[in-house]
């Protein structure tokens, strides 16, 4: 592992620990030549998963566009990072549990729904408004009432 600070070739590991609810491990390093410390996290490596969007155009997955869509839906709500990380880290083990080559959007989109819908009501409709592409007040209404029951 090359130091992050001067680029040397040759550094060493001086703690390891599990981390994420043990599905990485967080290692501590320290440089051989500038002696200065840093943190690497080792993950599995995955099948690479690809997305069948909407318009039937595939990409490959990509973390972020979830947690960017969360954190959207979640802007100003008494949610925490913590608990947003959570919520990505329940969505991605559920899609990578289903041992698939290829998702569509949809199924994703639909996990994260569930998972918002328990943990803030108001993010929830945030997200489904944008996922749903509510076209006019009616649907917004139509989903308010199934989070109501």
């Amino acid at each position: 592992m090359k130091c992050p600070f001067c680029n040397h070739g040759s550094t060493r590991v001086i703690d390891s620990r599990p981390a994420d609810e043990n599905n990485s491990i967080r290692r501590r390093r320290v440089c051989d030549e500038c002696e200065k410390r840093f943190t690497t996290y080792e993950k599995v490596e995955t099948i690479p998963l690809i997305i069948i969007k909407k318009d039937n155009n595939r990409e490959t997955y990509d973390r972020a566009k979830i947690e960017a869509g969360i954190l959207r839906a979640c802007h100003k709500r008494p949610v925490s990072a913590n608990q947003i990380s959570q919520l990505v880290e329940l969505v991605e083990t559920e899609i990578f549990n289903r041992e698939e080559k290829e998702i569509s959007s949809q199924v994703i989109g639909e996990l994260v729904m569930d998972k918002l819908k328990d943990l803030d009501a108001v993010a929830y409709v945030r997200f489904a408004s944008v996922y749903r592409e509510f076209k006019d007040i009616n649907t917004f209404m139509d989903e308010l009432k199934k989070v109501l029951k």
